[in-house]
């Protein structure tokens, strides 16, 4: 199972990018494309395809290359039946408030604009990937206007990828917020193993995920891990065990997957905004991605904690459906 947003095919050139003579040619490359972010949003086809529209610079009159971050290079697609790209060529990426007037106007024309989450069903792993990292970037150099240090105004320096203060010189970098996210796992004593699931009030209705939270400073990833189930659901876990790690720009995080072992079963979300917290056995995450509405009979020792509505599992593209399946296929996890 790939994770989404984490199929990036392009060399990001951090030493090429650091030429300003590299950089320009590439930048006037006839090959090159550029990736235009709105407030978020994505530029996509008018139909229901949701096909990503990569303009060249013809396209986007008068751009400056001071108002463009450099992606990377590489290819948008391969070759059938080869490990061989085809169409290398370098990718930008620029903020739709940078561009002229005139030029806005015909990008809405040209096609629409998308929430990247709401489109990432219909993309492919690597548009969904290059899509999230313009995203990403655009989404910084929007919150960093300003030095951190003495409130100065500061400037895109390093091909994007980074911000220099016009006062002091403080530079300032892109920022990823690190966030664990948990399967946690138990054994009971009916010899049924099940896993710890909850919801947010503001989810659909039916909606379970896996329990997650951010990573505080001089925490380690393990420490953040038992920190947050406990905040959380006052369930006590041991032998956090990382599994995988996922982009995640909403708006500008990566997602840490863990697995780890519960030694206490009871749940009080009294102190935490979660909305319902439950243990769920393999048989019943089977019904989840079935569609059934109730608990299977063999689940009767837990039956009284259960709502009955129908459960969902959340969106299939995060990494807490992987977590979820990978654990319902026995892939991960200790029981």
């Amino acid at each position: 199972m790939s994770l989404t947003y984490a199929n990036m095919p392009l060399d990001r050139c951090s030493n090429q990018r650091k030429n300003k003579r590299w950089l320009a040619l590439e930048f006037n490359h006839q090959e090159t494309l550029f990736c235009v972010i709105n407030d978020g949003m994505s530029l996509f086809s008018h139909d229901n395809t949701f096909t990503p529209i990569y303009l060249t610079k013809l396209q986007l009159d008068s751009l400056s290359i001071d108002s463009c971050i450099y992606m990377g290079k590489g290819s948008l697609d391969k070759a059938p039946g080869s490990a061989e790209s085809t169409n290398v060529s370098s990718l930008f990426t620029v903020d739709f408030e940078k561009l002229r007037f005139s030029t806005q106007e015909q990008l809405l024309i040209l096609g629409q604009w998308q929430n990247l989450r709401e489109a990432t069903p219909h993309l492919t792993l690597i548009d969904a990937s290059i899509q999230a990292l313009g995203k990403a970037l655009v989404y910084w150099h929007s919150t960093h206007l300003y030095c951190g240090k003495c409130g100065n105004a500061s400037r895109s320096v390093n091909s994007g990828h980074a911000r220099r203060c016009t006062e002091c010189r403080n530079m300032s970098f892109p920022r990823t917020d690190p966030a664990v996210i948990m399967l946690v796992e138990h054994m009971f004593p009916d010899g049924i193993a099940r896993c710890l699931l909850g919801r947010q009030a503001s989810w659909k209705a039916g909606i379970y995920s896996t329990l997650a939270g951010f990573v505080d400073p001089g925490e380690t990833l393990e420490e953040a891990v038992i920190r947050e189930v406990s905040e959380e659901t006052a369930v006590i876990v041991e032998n956090p065990q990382y599994i995988t790690s996922q982009p995640w720009p909403f708006p500008a995080s990566v997602m840490l997957g863990f697995t780890a072992v519960a030694t206490s079963t009871h749940i009080d979300i009294s102190k935490d905004d979660i909305d319902d917290c439950q243990w769920f056995s393999r048989e019943q995450l089977a019904g989840l991605y079935a569609g059934t509405q109730s608990p299977t009979k063999t689940d009767n020792a837990i039956d009284t904690n259960i709502k009955k509505h129908e459960y969902r599992i959340g969106s299939g593209y995060s990494i807490s459906s992987y977590l979820i399946t990978a654990w319902k296929n026995k892939e991960i996890g200790q029981y």
